[in-house]
């Protein structure tokens, strides 16, 4: 697991728990969406600057392979007029330039792995960036909503309206700000929910695997006392 992806599952867990806490989800929504704005950020200077060094690495290679290939020629034509001294010197200049486009060719390849590693982190930081935000348009609506219920309760308990109809859709109003107050529990069960499917499976799982055990254990001659 890279360090990105593990710093990203870090911060998204604890989100979660601090919504299931926070008096206001909105603001806490507001302060991840600040920093991980912050991380796309520096992980995007950090892309362009592998792209940079990736660049520089297949520069070089190809340059040492082209200047291999010119030596090439050089010893062919020294050789061709009769000057080995000069071929050998040349052809050892070629090897050197060709060992140098092989070393610089691996890390280019590498470089460009990493490229594409980081690429993938990259959008998946966005993705989250852009699902948390969608979450936070939703809540925002949401808090409005009980804040309008809230207003609309003081003018109601203000009026002089006292017939037993009007206290109860009062306390209908009431109930259903209870109700919006208590829900803010539903983000952390709603993003939890493929964790507790996980813990089933594995439950099922232990269950299974207990049952072969005692099975087990009663060919062995065991009673269950």
């Amino acid at each position: 697991m890279s360090i990105m992806k593990r710093v990203r599952d870090i911060t998204v867990a604890t989100l979660n728990d601090m919504l299931d806490k926070a008096e206001d989800p909105v603001k806490l929504i507001d302060s991840y969406l600040f920093e991980q704005r912050s991380k796309i950020e520096q992980a995007e200077q950090l892309y362009r600057q592998c792209m940079t060094h990736a660049e520089s690495m297949r520069r070089q290679y190809e340059h040492a392979e082209i200047m291999a290939e010119k030596r090439e020629q050089q010893a062919m034509t020294a050789l061709k007029a009769g000057e080995e001294n000069i071929a050998r010197l040349a052809l050892k200049e070629k090897l050197i330039h060709e060992e140098k486009r092989d070393q610089f060719k691996e890390l280019y390849e590498k470089a460009k792995w990493s490229l594409v590693d980081l690429e993938d982190q990259l959008q998946q930081l966005k993705s989250d960036y852009d699902e948390v935000l969608s979450k936070r348009q939703y809540y925002a609506a949401r808090m409005e909503s009980i804040r309008l219920q809230q207003r609309m309760n003081e003018r109601l308990g203000g009026s002089a309206a006292g017939t037993e109809r009007a206290f109860r859709r009062l306390e209908d109003r009431i109930l259903d700000m209870e109700f919006e107050a208590r829900s803010l529990g539903e983000l952390r069960r709603k993003t939890q929910e493929t964790l507790y499917r996980a813990g089933t499976a594995v439950r099922e799982t232990l269950e299974t695997e207990l049952e072969m055990l005692r099975r087990k254990l009663e060919k062995e001659g065991w009673t269950g006392q």
